[in-house]
C-alpha cells in the first residue's frame, strides 16, 4: 500500500498500477488509493472500472472510497451511476457524513441536477467551506447567478468567512448571469472585507465579466493594471469577448499576446479568423 501511494504521489500511475497488480492481497486502502488516483487525474472510466472490480471482490467501500469515486461521475454521462452510488451511500448510512455530502453536492451540481444538489445541501447536518463553495459553483455553472449569491449571503449570515475558492465561485456566478455591478463589488470586496489577495483566476473572471458586458476598453485596462503577468488564458478570454462583440482591433491584439504565450493555441487562430469573417 505504501509503495502504491508513493507512486501515486509522484504521479507515476503506470508504476502504481504495476505495483497494485502484483499485490497478493489487496485491502480497501489499496483499492481506494487507485480509485482516487485515476479519478483525480481525469481517468474517470478507469476509476469506475476499479470501483466495480472492488465490489466484485466483495470489498465494501467506506466513506473515503465513495468520495473518491463520485467525482468520476461528474457530467451527464455519469449521472445514472452517480445516483446508483448515492443509493449505496444511503444503504451504508453515509449520507450524513460531511465529506460524502460535499462530494454528492459537487457530483449532482456538475451533472446539472441542481435541485438534487440543493436537496443534499439542505439536508446536511453540518456544512464547511467546501459545502458552500460547491453549492455556489453548482448554481454558477448553470447560470443561476441570483441563487448562487443568495447562498453566498446565507453563508455570510452564518458567520462563515469565504476563501479564495468561494470568491471564485461567486465571480463565476456573476459572470454567467451577466451581473456586472455585483462582480465588481465582490472583486473589490476580496481585500477590503475578506482579506483575500486576488490571484490570476480572479482577474480572469473580471476580464470575462467586463468583456461579456461589452466593456472591452475597461477589460484591456484591467489586464494592463494586473499586478502580475497575464497568461494566455486571460488574453484568450478577452479574445472570446471580442468575437462576441465583433471588435477587430482588440481581438487582433489579444490574439497576438495569446499566441506569444502559447504558440500552439489553435483556438486563438480560429477565434480571430471568425472575428475577421464577421467584420
Amino acid at each position: 500500500n505504501a509503495l502504491v501511494n508513493m507512486y501515486v504521489r509522484c504521479e507515476s500511475l503506470k508504476d502504481a498500477q504495476k505495483m497494485f497488480d502484483e499485490m497478493a492481497v489487496r485491502s480497501l486502502i489499496s483499492w481506494t488509493t487507485m480509485i482516487a488516483a485515476y479519478s483525480r487525474h481525469g481517468h474517470g472510466m478507469l476509476a469506475l472500472k476499479f470501483f466495480r472490480q472492488m465490489q466484485q471482490e466483495n470489498v465494501k467501500p467506506d466513506e473515503i472510497a465513495f468520495t473518491s469515486i463520485l467525482p468520476a461521475c461528474a457530467g451527464s454521462e455519469g449521472l445514472a451511476l452517480g445516483k446508483l452510488l448515492h443509493a449505496h451511500i444511503i444503504d451504508r448510512g453515509f449520507e450524513s457524513d460531511l465529506i460524502v455530502g460535499n462530494a454528492l453536492v459537487n457530483m449532482y451540481g456538475k451533472c446539472g441536477c441542481i435541485d438534487d444538489a440543493r436537496l443534499i445541501f439542505d439536508k446536511m447536518p453540518k456544512r464547511e467551506m467546501v459545502s458552500w463553495s460547491s453549492m455556489i459553483a453548482a448554481y454558477a455553472q448553470h447560470g443561476n447567478g441570483k441563487e448562487a449569491l443568495a447562498i453566498f449571503h446565507q453563508m455570510q449570515r452564518g458567520g462563515v468567512i469565504p476563501d479564495e475558492v468561494t470568491v471564485t465561485a461567486v465571480l463565476n456566478a456573476c459572470n454567467h448571469a451577466g451581473l456586472l455591478d455585483e462582480g465588481l463589488f465582490y472583486f473589490y470586496s476580496m481585500v477590503k472585507e475578506f482579506s483575500i489577495t486576488p490571484v490570476l483566476v480572479h482577474y480572469n473572471c473580471m476580464v470575462d465579466i467586463l468583456g461579456r458586458a461589452g466593456l472591452l476598453d475597461e477589460a484591456v485596462d484591467f489586464i494592463i493594471k494586473m499586478p502580475f503577468q497575464p497568461d494566455a488564458v486571460v488574453w484568450t478570454t478577452l479574445l472570446g469577448s471580442c468575437r462576441i462583440h465583433g471588435c477587430v482591433d482588440h481581438g487582433k491584439c489579444a490574439a497576438e499576446y495569446a499566441l506569444q504565450l502559447d504558440p500552439q493555441s489553435d483556438s486563438a487562430y480560429v477565434v480571430l479568423s471568425n472575428i475577421y469573417a464577421a467584420a
